[in-house]
This record gives C-alpha cells, sequence and structure tokens, in this order.
C-alpha cells in the first residue's frame, strides 16, 4: 500500500511539530528570558518556539527528500 503525498507531509509536519517543541522545552533554561512563551499570548517566545518547528521540518525533509 502506497501513502500518498499529502499524508506523508501531515506525518513529517506532525513529527516537527513534537520535535521542535521538544528541543524548544529542553533548551528553554538556556535561552533569555525574552525567548520564553507565556500561555495563550502572543510573543516573542511563540516565534521562537515556531522557529524551532520550522528548523526541525526543514531537517525533516532534507532526511527524507528521495535521491535522485
Amino acid at each position: 500500500m502506497e501513502v500518498s503525498k499529502s499524508m506523508t507531509n501531515l506525518a513529517q509536519a506532525f513529527a516537527a511539530v513534537i520535535l521542535g517543541n521538544a528541543a524548544y522545552f529542553l533548551l528553554l533554561p538556556h535561552l533569555p528570558a525574552g525567548a520564553y512563551h507565556a500561555p495563550f499570548h502572543v510573543d516573542i517566545g511563540l516565534v521562537v518556539d515556531f522557529l524551532f518547528c520550522a528548523a526541525a521540518f526543514g531537517l525533516i525533509k532534507a532526511l527524507t527528500k528521495p535521491a535522485k
């Protein structure tokens, strides 16, 4: 059974959110106070968290790119 491209992208995005948030929370004690995220607020910490997830997504995409 072949998995559709959209399901693959969804699984990769889900993994990126999990890995990105795990990295963010593991590194949180080492980040400056301005990079902390307050729940239910839009702040710089939310942007930093998003960047961790985006970096994880890019890494997943690079590692799973099919060979030519």
